[in-house]
């Protein structure tokens, strides 16, 4: 594969891993509008202030979610061959990856941001 196509590729699959986990959110969180899951997703750098902002905010929060659904699409692109060797099933492969980025998200990343820290239980 050469460079042209790796990085038509790499687009692509950032474009789809971003929409398709977007549609997953939207789907799990049914009861919220949008607007305010992408506000919450902006206001990990414009904390509060992220959820009294219209449209603009909104927008950062997709650009912000693509870029993160990015970062981790081109890791697995880069890594998925050392990953194959070891584990040798594609699916366990998506599943141990899906458990790094949940806990590199929950555990590093959210952590590190400003979004409202939940209360009680």
């Amino acid at each position: 594969m050469n460079t042209d196509n790796k990085i038509k590729t790499l687009v692509r699959l950032c474009l789809v891993t971003g929409t398709l986990d977007a549609i997953a959110g939207l789907l799990i969180s049914y009861k919220v509008s949008p607007a305010v899951i992408f506000k919450f997703i902006a206001s990990g750098l414009f904390g509060k202030a992220a959820f009294s902002g219209g449209a603009v905010m909104v927008f950062w929060g997709l650009l912000f979610h693509y870029c993160i659904a990015s970062v981790f699409s081109i890791l697995l692109f880069l890594l998925y061959p050392a990953f194959i060797k070891v584990i040798r099933n594609k699916f366990m492969v998506a599943v141990v990856f899906g458990l790094v980025i949940w806990a590199v998200m929950n555990l590093a990343v959210l952590p590190l941001t400003n979004i409202p820290k939940r209360t009680g239980g």
